[in-house]
């Protein structure tokens, strides 16, 4: 499957010194306004190696992974009821999903130790206690 990237036109190297680079505060801005435009217009597909010099500065690797039709279609409703594109919503979905679970598992690992220290403590130090009754004795 062919992975294809969507830049903006004016950004190659000839037409970058136009325009301030997408990166800067400007540059951003006038990207997500639409100052750069959103129609097929304003957008390339980049080159290979521009491809993957943005999945390597943005540690993306790309996947497949199979989804019910329906489930698809509604992410990608819900993705432009809210004007964004389903890929970058759902990847924002995953990332808020996984911070939500190790943060569960951590505590619960955090519960654990402190049940465990909790026990340990009810109990006593029995096993320095022997080690000091032995050393005497």
């Amino acid at each position: 499957m062919k992975t294809r990237k969507l830049a903006a036109r004016g950004t190659t190297p000839a037409r970058r010194s136009a325009r301030r680079p997408p990166d800067t505060p400007s540059g951003v801005r006038a990207w997500e306004t639409g100052e750069l435009g959103r129609d097929a217009d304003s957008v390339a597909v980049a080159d290979p190696e521009s491809s993957r010099t943005i999945d390597d500065l943005m540690a993306l690797q790309m996947i497949s992974i199979r989804l019910e039709k329906s489930l698809l279609n509604d992410l990608k409703e819900i993705a432009h009821y809210h004007r964004i594109g389903y890929q970058p919503m759902i990847r924002d979905l995953l990332h808020r999903f996984v911070r939500h679970e190790l943060k569960t598992i951590l505590s619960q690992r955090l519960e654990q130790i402190e049940r465990d220290e909790q026990a340990q403590t009810e109990t006593g130090t029995m096993p320095v206690d022997d080690f000091i009754v032995r050393r005497r004795a």
